[in-house]
């Protein structure tokens, strides 16, 4: 869904600005989230949460492995409510969610394909030696992205988010 700004422009509705945060249950994705928040809130734009629901190990019985499926898909639900709640209580800002099954990398590039709105994608880096994984894989890819990498550093308490956002 693509929002517009109503007289923008000349003549022709802008499309606005879009951030997409990926959504999990770490500290670096609420770090991403504050920041796509305040971001969006100082420039005008929306925000789009991406839920990732990771592809089980096969299970030879089939009704387990759709047992196990639908509880990882009702628990990307759950945490994607909370995360919606937590911007909308915090911000005011209403999110676009998605819910999305598969492997983190390609589903997000299909999102990117299918939403040309968004403008930037908004990833928290966990604190330590390593960034985890998705802010590995697109800071190593984001030559290759079709909007902005943006990349909140794990050490970054509230106070860094909200001044440089």
């Amino acid at each position: 869904m693509t929002s517009t700004v109503p007289g923008a422009g000349s003549g022709s509705d802008a499309v606005r600005r879009v951030y997409l945060v990926i959504v999990d249950e770490t500290p670096e994705s609420a770090r991403a989230l504050r920041f796509a928040a305040r971001r969006a809130l100082r420039t005008g734009a929306d925000v789009h949460l991406l839920v990732l629901v990771p592809k089980g190990d096969f299970v030879t019985f089939g009704s387990v492995q759709a047992t196990i499926e639908a509880e990882a898909r009702d628990r990307a639900e759950m945490l994607a409510s909370l995360a919606a709640g937590s911007l909308a209580s915090e911000s005011g800002l209403v999110p676009t969610i998605s819910v999305k099954s598969g492997d983190g990398p390609t589903v997000v590039r299909h999102y990117l394909r299918d939403h040309p709105e968004v403008s930037a994608l908004v990833i928290g880096a966990a604190g330590g030696p390593s960034p985890g994984p998705l802010a590995s894989h697109f800071a190593a890819q984001a030559g290759t992205l079709p909007c902005v990498l943006m990349i909140v550093p794990g050490g970054a308490d509230d106070a860094r988010i909200d001044a440089v956002s």
